[in-house]
């Protein structure tokens, strides 16, 4: 499994899962993509993003919101990532394909990702973080 979405009152929470981090964060940005579109996003347009953090948590919360960023000022959203590396320093560089938003159906309009019920842990298994995002 992926990700999975769960109860929540009035937001969107998910926890995403990895074997590593950065599996687990690309799974992460594949669950907030679900959450604007159920439509399969084409990858035409390449990208590379390169994301700071101080910790884990921010470094997810800069790297979901990057998305954000990008769909709000180029309506570009998520197909597919590749090569996502995070290195010790906690930057996270990535290529990132998508396509132009406006080609698909979006369902739910996320206005920011939260630090709320944020977590980011490594365990036996791998990796899982938690995420809310306002809606």
């Amino acid at each position: 499994m992926k990700y999975k979405f769960l109860e929540h009152t009035a937001d969107m929470k998910f926890q995403a899962f990895g074997k590593s981090l950065a599996e687990c964060f690309s799974n992460a940005s594949y669950a907030v993509v679900e959450i604007i579109t159920k439509d399969k996003v084409k990858p035409i347009i390449k990208k590379k993003i390169i994301i700071k953090g101080k910790d884990n948590e921010s470094l997810l919360y800069n790297f979901l919101e990057e998305f954000l960023f990008l769909l709000d000022t180029e309506n570009f959203i998520l197909s597919k990532i590749e090569n996502i590396k995070i290195d010790k320093e906690l930057e996270l560089t990535a290529n990132v394909n998508g396509d132009n938003v406006k080609k698909y159906k979006t369902i739910t309009d996320i206005k920011a990702i939260t630090y709320n019920d944020m977590f980011v842990l490594e365990d036996k298994k791998g990796y899982k973080c938690q995420v809310v995002v306002d809606v």
